[in-house]
């Protein structure tokens, strides 16, 4: 019997319609189009403004985008995994209302939390259902509705981050495509330098921790650069390395978009041209769980079947990661 892997096989993605620029956020908080382009790469995000929607209606506009477009039974799905660090609310799993609104009735979920390494520890996850031979259809969405927990006063966070959801679907292959490798970590020395210091089991919501502000993402921007530079590059190389990859022969990077330098400094370590990383970061901004998916719709129509191709993401905790992957279809 051929050995199973885990394939991806359809994409989809949506992103609010308003568009919140450089330009607004000079309006709103002091710094300058300059300013932020030349050290994130970012000229504008998508905001969620509708009263009333969270993260879940972000991540079922691109499960039904995704159903569409491959033309896929929601009753045929086993499993939908739900990766976002921005759920609906606490307690009730965002991924079992998600999978009940597309009609995967058939299908478990659940939410899984890494933040911004969310969609990749996914990737792996969902490949290990996969390869079990028991389940065959597996949604996996990153969707975050970042506006809900950031500060628009503070002008560190506030200009980086975005909202937003992609979506993939993955399927039993026996030809050799789909994930082949993966290096995963973590590391509990991050948590003071990227939280959200209320809202949880040690300090719960009270009038003080909304007076102080305590319910929107801390960023140690400093700190969270350094590691995030040298670890995500780390595991990409190694992952190439471990699999015997040159530059060559890697077609392309889908790195979590965070910080276009962060970005830079992946791909030269993995001596990889610019035309082989997906990029749009300069649209979105950092959506934390949907940035990698939001680059493969972007790029879809451009993947050959047989592609490699390497995903790298880094996110609070600390946790981060590398996984390689075999492209499964021409794009469309």
């Amino acid at each position: 019997m051929s050995k199973i892997t885990a394939a991806i096989t359809a994409v989809g993605a949506y992103v609010p319609e308003y568009v919140l620029t450089n330009e607004i956020l000079e309006t709103m908080v002091d710094t300058n189009d300059e300013w932020i382009t030349t050290r994130t790469g970012i000229k504008e995000r998508r905001i969620l403004k509708d009263k009333g929607k969270g993260t879940s209606y972000l991540a079922i506009q691109a499960a039904k985008d995704l159903l569409k477009k491959s033309n896929t039974n929601p009753e045929d799905i086993d499993m939908v995994i739900m990766a976002t660090a921005t759920p609906d609310m606490p307690v009730a799993v965002t991924g079992v209302y998600v999978a009940t609104q597309i009609g995967a009735v058939n299908a478990f979920s659940y939410d899984l939390v890494a933040a911004c390494s969310s969609f990749l520890f996914g990737l792996s996850t969902a490949a290990r259902y996969i390869e079990s031979g028991k389940y065959k259809k597996v949604l996996l969405i990153g969707a975050d509705k970042m506006s809900s927990i950031i500060d628009y006063e503070d002008r560190t966070t506030c200009i980086i981050f975005g909202d937003g959801a992609g979506a993939v679907l993955l399927e039993p292959n026996t030809d050799g495509l789909g994930v082949q490798d993966e290096i995963l970590r973590t590391d509990g020395v991050g948590r003071p330098h990227l939280k959200i210091d209320a809202g949880g089991s040690i300090l719960p919501a009270s009038e003080e921790t909304v007076a102080n502000k305590q319910h929107y993402v801390f960023q140690d921007g400093r700190t969270v650069f350094k590691f995030a530079v040298s670890n995500m590059a780390d595991v990409s190389a190694r992952i190439m390395e471990r699999n015997g990859l040159s530059g060559d022969d890697v077609q392309w990077l889908v790195p979590h978009q965070a910080n276009k330098r962060i970005i830079d400094a992946t791909a030269n370590r993995m001596n990889l041209p610019e035309e082989k990383v997906m990029m749009n970061i300069h649209k979105y901004g950092n959506t934390t769980s949907a940035t990698l998916p939001l680059c493969l719709h972007d790029y879809e129509s451009l993947l050959k079947k047989g592609d490699n191709i390497i995903f790298a993401a880094f996110g609070g905790g600390f946790t981060w990661g590398a996984l390689y992957l075999k492209w499964a279809y021409n794009g469309k």
